[in-house]
């Protein structure tokens, strides 16, 4: 897909390309730096995300508990994956498919890549009104 791209599945569930930069929300700390402490924090929440999987087995917890815990591993899993190895594969998406081994290597080092976002769930429209703090 094209960087911007998407295919509406419902009215309320969107497969649309982005690539985020840094962490949720497209929130960017640090330059180099930043993406370094970042994938250290990747890696740390998934080891702790893990133990605390292998907690919930070994007490025998209820198997949705199991079950969503895992599935934030394997986003978070995801992310790391993306952010470490994804600019090394894949040239840069801006107006063109990405290339998967381009002869010209990739658009990032290791651990400065890009995370691939595609579900978007548009479940609100609307404004906030003016008197919410922040928000409005």
């Amino acid at each position: 897909m094209v960087l911007g791209q998407e295919h509406r599945i419902t009215d309320w569930f969107i497969i649309h390309f982005t690539e985020n930069n840094g962490m949720a929300f497209g929130m960017e700390f640090g330059g180099i730096w930043g993406k370094i402490a970042l994938s250290l924090f990747r890696l740390i929440a998934i080891i702790g995300i893990a133990w605390y999987i292998n907690s919930l087995h070994k007490q025998n917890a209820h198997k949705i508990a199991i079950v969503s815990f895992s599935l934030i591993l394997a986003g978070a899993i995801g992310n790391m994956l993306d952010s470490a190895f994804y600019g090394l594969l894949f040239n840069e998406s801006y107006g063109a498919v990405a290339s998967l081994f381009p002869s010209e290597g990739g658009y990032a080092v290791l651990l400065q890549g890009r995370v691939v976002d595609m579900l978007y769930f548009p479940l609100w429209k609307g404004f906030l009104p003016e008197w919410i703090p922040l928000k409005g």
